[in-house]
């Protein structure tokens, strides 16, 4: 193989790496009409409360694209909440803090995490999330 295709080769794979796995589930900044609309289908929905620089937040943030990326959750809606800019939206759901996840089947809650990052939780709140119905 040539340098050049080695590198192209190279490169390709390094930006496969980066854009990390596709997802089944279909990611929404939170909008409280699509939320309403999303719970009124029934529909299996995941509130993320986040802040662009906190480290819980990523790291609960990749779990939930690595677990989602299953096929299982294609139905699944996740919105994500920013919680420097959407004060009044995460206080409504009785958020004190970034890093909360909260599992929503229609309009029934059916778990929270708050700040933190334990893998099998995560992955528990997501099924139970999905497979409540």
């Amino acid at each position: 193989m040539s340098f050049a295709r080695l590198v192209s080769a190279a490169v390709l794979a390094a930006g496969a790496f980066v854009a990390g796995p596709a997802s089944a589930a279909e990611f929404r900044p939170f909008d409280r009409a699509a939320f309403t609309a999303a719970q009124a289908q029934g529909k299996p929905i995941l509130v993320e409360v986040a802040a662009w620089w906190c480290p819980v937040c990523h790291s609960q943030e990749g779990t939930v694209k690595r677990t989602v990326a299953a096929s299982d959750y294609d139905k699944l809606v996740v919105f994500k909440i920013n919680y420097d800019r959407q004060k009044d939206e995460w206080k409504s759901f009785g958020v004190d803090k970034q890093g909360t996840l909260i599992g929503f089947h229609g309009t029934h809650e059916v778990g929270r995490i708050r700040f933190r990052t334990d893998k099998t939780e995560i992955a528990n709140l997501l099924a139970t999330t999905v497979h409540q119905g």
